[in-house]
C-alpha cells in the first residue's frame, strides 16, 4: 500500500461466479489451546511475510539492513529478534515518477536486494522456492524473495515477464493502484479518465496469468478491481494469492477482500488444489474504518501541505524519493491515534473463519504504510501476534499455518502447477495470437 491516493469503493462483481461463492470445503478452525508458551510457539514457525516495499530505502537513500532502522520497519536485527525468517521485498515502480522507464527501475530495485545478499553472505540469501526458505533456515540465515508490485513494470511484455522470473521475481501483482493495458486496479476503478478493461482481464492479461503459471510465478490479486480479482481466479491454473490484503467486512477499504472473495482465493487453482492463501496487511487504513476516516478526513490539508514542501523541494534542485514522500506521511499519520493490535488479529481470525485456517498468512507492508497498530514498530514485534493468537486458544500447528506454514505449501503448488505446464507437449497458443477480434 501506498498512501499517495484514495481508494474508490468498488461494486463491479463478475456473476458468472457466483456459483462459485459457496462455503469453502476446508475444515473450519477449531481453536484447540497450545501446551505451548506463545515464544516457544514462535520460535517454531518458519515465519514469513509477503510484501515489504524496503527496496525503496535501499535504492533512493542507500540503506542497507545491517543500520538502525531510523524509523523503518525491516532490518536484519529487527528480523533476528522477531524471529523473520523469510521475506518478499516489493519490486514497485511508482508509476508517474517512472514513467517511459519501468522496466529499468524495475531492474534497479532488483538489483538492490541482490546487493544485499551479496554484500552480507553470512546473514542473508536469495531465495526462490519453498526448499531455499526451508534450506535458509536450516543454515540460520535471513532468506530473501521477490514480488513485483505491478503489472505495468513488465511494459506489455511477456518476455520480460520472464526475464524477470529468470532474475529471481517469484510472484507479480497484476496491478498497484494504477490499472494498466491490460488489467484493472482499485485504485482507479471509478475514475472515468482510465481507460479500464471490458472484463477485467484482456486477452493478454489472460496470456500473462497463464505464463506465470507456467513459470511458477505466484499470481498476486492484491490491488486489483473485484472484477479483475473474479477473472484471475477463473483464469489461472495455479491458486492465486493476495500479499497483503485485510477483511472488507471488518473495515470497508476496497483493498480489501470481501467474504466471497476470500472463499473464492480458498478455492482457486481448480478442483484437486488446495487453494490459496490471503495474507493480512498491517496497514492502520486497512484494519480500521475508524483511522481510515481520520486520515481521510485530513487528505486536503495533508495534500496541499506535501505538495508545497514537494514544490519547495524541486525549487532547491533535490530529487523527490519516495522515501522523502513517506516521511511526510508518517508525521501526519502520527497525529491520528493508532488503531490497538486486537483489531489485525481480528483480521487474521476472520479471514481464518471465513476462508479456513489454511488460507491465511501475514502480508505486513513493512516500509510501504505510514502506520501499524499499537505495539507493531517493526518486524522484531511479529511475536506478540502469535501470543494473541495463543490467547485467542489457537494452536501451535495453527499458528504455525499461519506464520508461514500456509504459504509454504501455496507456493510448492505453484511450482507443481508450473511443471505440470511445462511438461505438456508443444506450446499453447496465445489467446490474443488465437482470438485477434474483439470478444
Amino acid at each position: 500500500m501506498k498512501t499517495l491516493r484514495l481508494f474508490a469503493i468498488l461494486v463491479l462483481t463478475l456473476p458468472i461466479l457466483a456459483q462459485s461463492t459457496s462455503q469453502p470445503s476446508q475444515k473450519p478452525v477449531t481453536h484447540p489451546s497450545s501446551s505451548q508458551t506463545p515464544a516457544a510457539v514462535h520460535r517454531s514457525a518458519i515465519v514469513i511475510d509477503t510484501h515489504a516495499d524496503t527496496p525503496q530505502r535501499m535504492l533512493d537513500d542507500h540503506y542497507d539492513l545491517t543500520e538502525p532502522l531510523n524509523g523503518g520497519y525491516l532490518n536484519f536485527t529487527s528480523a533476528k529478534q522477531g524471529n523473520l525468517g523469510a521475506e518478499f521485498f516489493s519490486i514497485w515502480v511508482e508509476p508517474k515518477l517512472y514513467e517511459g522507464h519501468y522496466a529499468r527501475r524495475t531492474l534497479e530495485l532488483i538489483d538492490t536486494v541482490l546487493e544485499q545478499a551479496r554484500k552480507h553472505p553470512d546473514k542473508m540469501m536469495m531465495a526462490y522456492s519453498p526448499e531455499d526458505i526451508e534450506r535458509a533456515r536450516h543454515e540460520g540465515k535471513f532468506a530473501a524473495l521477490m514480488g513485483i508490485e505491478g503489472g505495468h513494470s513488465i511494459e506489455d511484455s511477456l518476455g520480460l515477464l520472464r526475464d524477470y522470473y529468470r532474475l529471481g521475481v517469484r510472484y507479480m501483482t497484476l496491478t498497484w493502484s494504477n490499472s494498466n493495458d491490460w488489467a484493472d486496479s482499485s485504485g482507479d476503478i471509478d475514475d472515468e479518465k482510465v481507460k479500464h478493461t471490458q472484463d477485467g482481464l484482456t486477452d493478454f492479461g489472460k496470456d500473462v496469468v497463464y505464463e506465470m503459471n507456467r513459470l511458477g510465478m505466484m499470481v498476486d490479486i492484491s490491488h486489483v478491481s473485484d472484477k479483475t480479482f473474479y477473472r484471475a481466479v477463473i483464469t489461472s491454473r495455479a491458486p492465486v494469492f493476495a500479499s497483503h490484503s485485510s477483511a472488507r467486512a471488518l473495515a470497508s477499504a476496497p483493498r480489501n477482500m470481501t467474504d466471497d472473495m476470500l472463499r473464492a482465493v480458498a478455492r482457486s487453482g481448480g478442483p484437486n488444489s488446495r487453494g490459496g492463501v490471503v495474507m493480512v496487511n498491517f496497514y492502520s487504513g486497512f484494519i480500521s474504518d475508524a483511522w481510515r476516516n481520520a486520515w481521510n478526513a485530513q487528505a486536503a490539508e495533508r495534500q496541499a501541505a506535501e505538495q508545497a514542501q514537494i514544490a519547495q523541494w524541486k525549487a532547491d534542485g533535490k530529487t523527490v524519493s519516495y522515501g522523502m514522500i513517506d516521511a511526510m506521511d508518517k508525521q501526519w499519520a502520527a497525529k491520528i491515534p493508532r488503531p490497538p493490535l486486537s483489531l489485525l488479529i481480528d483480521h487474521i481470525d476472520h479471514v481464518a473463519k471465513v476462508a479456513g485456517i489454511d488460507h491465511v498468512g501475514l502480508g505486513s507492508d513493512f516500509d510501504g504504510i505510514p502506520s501499524s497498530p499499537e505495539g507493531i514498530d517493526s518486524a522484531a514485534d511479529l511475536p506478540k501476534i502469535t501470543a494473541e493468537l495463543v490467547k485467542r486458544g489457537y494452536s501451535a500447528e495453527d499458528c504455525r499455518k499461519i506464520l508461514g506454514g500456509n504459504f509454504l505449501r501455496f507456493f510448492r503448488e505453484v511450482q507443481a502447477t508450473a511443471k505440470e505446464l511445462q511438461a505438456q507437449s508443444g506450446e499453447r497458443p496465445k489467446i490474443t495470437d488465437q482470438q485477434p477480434f474483439r470478444k
